[in-house]
């Protein structure tokens, strides 16, 4: 074996390929574990967003995207597609109001029952056989916060009105600038506020439709 050849075997013996450390790499690629402070603003922003979604009357906005196309024919009014419109948008924004004040809880035999909140406490709709299984009602009555979250629901509501074009352009046809413009900013300005409020004025209320937790 010649001198030459040896000294390749040798070199290829104390110094692999760079083929074999890429091949080593993959194989056992770096593992990367999010930081506790990622984690926390993740868990945060989630937190957030489930409580808007459990406040905004979801129900409503879903009626009202299925009915209004309808009702104003896709924009086209008349005086009668107008007042009827008008009276759907009444409807609705008085079933968001209400909602705020819809609660259920849960039963010791797991059954979840379903009311609305008055002044005098929580009006049952379909109370159980034993009234004995209820508890004290009067501790669901009518609060501030639930008439805070009523007003914003409707603002929430009118704002998702006013950005919609077919309602415009039923009740406004051939808006100005200056009122184009209030179109355009009011909806987004009562949107981001109500939000907020939402946030910072939380309420334990669960409406219908939402799940309970246990204990309540």
């Amino acid at each position: 074996m010649s001198i030459r050849s040896k000294k390749s075997q040798i070199s290829r013996e104390k110094f692999p390929s760079e083929e074999s450390q890429i091949l080593t790499d993959d194989k056992n690629p770096p593992s990367y574990s999010p930081s506790p402070r990622s984690t926390t603003a993740l868990s945060q922003t989630l937190a957030i967003t489930a409580n808007l979604a459990n406040l905004l009357p979801t129900g409503t906005l879903l009626a009202f995207q299925l009915l209004v196309p309808s009702f104003t024919n896709n924009g086209s009014c008349d005086s009668a597609t107008r007042l009827m419109t008008l009276v759907l948008l009444v409807l609705l924004g008085s079933s968001a109001f209400l909602a705020c004040f819809t609660d259920s809880l849960q039963l010791s035999d797991e059954r979840v029952v379903y009311g609305l909140a008055t002044p005098g406490g929580m009006w049952i709709f379909d109370p159980p056989p034993d009234l004995t299984a209820l508890p004290d009602l009067s501790k669901y009555k009518v609060r501030i916060i639930d008439c805070l979250h009523g007003v914003l629901s409707i603002l929430v509501f009118v704002a998702v009105a006013l950005r919609d074009k077919n309602v415009v352009q039923c009740f406004c046809p051939s808006p100005e600038s200056k009122t184009k413009e209030v179109l355009d900013i009011l909806p987004l300005g009562i949107g981001v506020i109500c939000s907020m409020l939402f946030v910072v004025f939380p309420t334990t209320r669960h409406g219908i439709g939402y799940p309970v937790s246990k204990g309540r």
